[in-house]
């Protein structure tokens, strides 16, 4: 009997398009040729469009097929068989240009071994990092990460080095390293694409974070709508502590994980409403100071970071500070996960060090628009983030360079609209996505939005156009100074950047009147 490898992704994005049936009809397929068949289910390569994608050894090579329907299940398997030809062949995946191009640390494994297999992981290097730090003191391991110049990935971009440092000096005996995955933010799927694809590296970079602050327990809270990571993540630990890879002492295991899943809150996005969430309260931002890192989960010194902050730090110790900082642009050091979505041809995940232009990213990697329209306006950061017109799309992907133009790097989603898009009506989906998801708390952003939508309406109608658009201005001041965490304070931004960029959509209503 003739045994054969092949290696489909189950990642949610490609099982949402059919790679769930997909492998089910090549197992069929195979029964009929009397073939072995082994299906390694990976993580996605993140090239989304060509999903499901699936890929076969040849000569030292990955070959891929795709998007394949599960009809074409016989006709590749005879194509892999055969000679490789098939209508659906992409050649070898790794010199793609959307991929060859990019430079992957973080999302390395990605599609490539198994994610829950620990041997596969210890193979590919995926230890290293904690075996590194295993053998330093928990200074030298934050000195490390803050001479790398690794900032938080959520969105902040706080330098990760000094947050840990802060507990790190913090008294007290017990800590905690909170991993917050509630990836909410429209256009973003890149902690998603981890965790279902390679979760050990996340769990390798908790413990690192665990050894540098002084931390023994952490915890991952994963929004409820990802079943498929949360899955994924509890069988990475379930593997992880069966293996006993953190290690013991006298007090028992060096770090352990617990895995909690919030409601979907998009709020909990913000740490301390996280932590408010992780126990078992209601979740509202807490006021600050006190700070997470003195007074966090349980009232005990706290490392918040996201994903793509935590899984950065093994491949930092494994080559070091220098070669992670040398990567970027100016204090925005390393690599980011760029993720196109929206109206894009190519839509998916471009891991490449900061500084490469928007333009390059939806044109260069997107192929442009999926209407084939002209680009008119993009969204960086998420629904709170600002939009950023076809005229800045040469704007370098850096914190400060999006910083220039009034605009932000977010957890580096990126959300393309063409000139079909009514840029007044997405102002008003940002003050109503506001009043919806507030968790609150403070009033100008419990009623600041409500009133937001109700002035947006207004002009939408024609109603005294310009006394409502300063009312708008004047209530966005008040949102931003006044709100106690970014719920409220960042909603103005895309609202403003609208008016600012767009005037003419809010004035149509008022020229249809006259």
């Amino acid at each position: 009997m003739t045994a054969l490898t092949l290696f489909l992704p189950d990642d949610a994005a490609a099982a949402s398009v059919g790679a769930d049936r997909v492998a089910a009809a090549l197992d069929a397929a195979a029964k009929t040729r009397s073939l072995h068949l082994t299906l390694v289910r990976t993580g996605s390569r993140g090239l989304l469009w060509l999903e499901p994608l699936l890929e076969v050894e040849r000569a030292g090579a990955r070959v891929g097929f795709g998007p394949l329907e599960a009809d074409d299940a016989a006709s590749v398997l005879d194509a892999v068989l055969g000679d490789g030809a098939h209508a659906k062949a992409v050649g070898a995946v790794e010199e793609i240009p959307y991929f060859a191009k990019q430079t992957r640390s973080l999302f390395a494994r990605c599609g490539v071994i198994d994610p829950l297999d620990l041997g596969g992981f210890r193979a590919a290097g995926g230890l290293a990092g904690w075996d590194a730090a295993r053998a330093m003191a928990p200074a030298d391991i934050v000195a490390a990460v803050t001479a790398s110049g690794l900032r938080g990935r959520g969105g902040a971009g706080f330098p990760a080095g000094i947050k840990w440092n802060t507990v790190l000096a913090a008294a007290g005996e017990q800590k905690y390293v909170c991993c917050n995955a509630d990836e909410g933010d429209s256009g973003t799927f890149a902690d998603r694409m981890l965790m279902e694809g390679d979760p050990f590296t996340l769990l390798a970079g908790m413990a690192i974070a665990g050894r540098a602050s002084g931390a023994r327990e952490g915890y991952v809270y994963i929004r409820s709508e990802y079943p498929r990571a949360i899955a994924k993540m509890r069988a990475a630990v379930a593997v992880w502590e069966r293996d006993n890879v953190s290690g013991e002492d006298d007090r028992g295991s060096l770090f352990s994980f617990h895995i909690r899943v919030g409601a979907g809150s998009y709020v909990c996005g913000e740490e301390t409403s996280m932590l408010e969430s992780l126990e078992g309260q209601r979740g509202e931002v807490r006021a600050k100071p006190p700070i997470p890192a003195l007074k966090g989960l349980f009232g005990k010194p706290t490392v918040v970071n996201n994903v793509l902050t935590l899984a950065s730090v093994p491949a930092i110790l494994e080559r070091g500070a220098d070669w992670y900082a040398s990567l970027g642009a100016g204090r925005s050091t390393g690599t980011q996960a760029f993720q196109l979505a929206g109206n894009v041809k190519r839509g998916g995940l471009v891991e490449l060090p900061f500084g490469v232009a928007l333009r390059e990213l939806i044109d260069g990697y997107g192929g442009g628009t999926l209407s084939g329209r002209p680009v008119r306006a993009v969204q960086l950061g998420g629904p709170l983030g600002a939009y950023v017109s076809a005229d800045q799309l040469d704007v370098a992907m850096g914190y400060e360079s999006l910083a220039e133009i009034g605009a932000m790097l977010g957890h580096g989603g990126i959300v393309v609209f063409d000139d079909s898009v009514d840029m007044a009506r997405q102002a008003r989906f940002a003050m109503d996505f506001c009043a919806i998801e507030s968790c609150g708390k403070c009033t100008p952003c419990r009623l600041g939005a409500v009133r937001g939508r109700e002035t947006i309406d207004k002009i939408l109608a024609g109603d005294d156009v310009d006394a409502n658009l300063a009312l708008i201005e004047d209530l966005c001041e008040v949102m931003t100074d006044g709100s106690l965490c970014a719920m409220g304070g960042l909603t103005p931004m895309p609202v403003l950047s609208a008016i600012k960029g767009w005037p003419e959509d809010f004035r149509k209503a008022r020229k249809a009147a006259e």
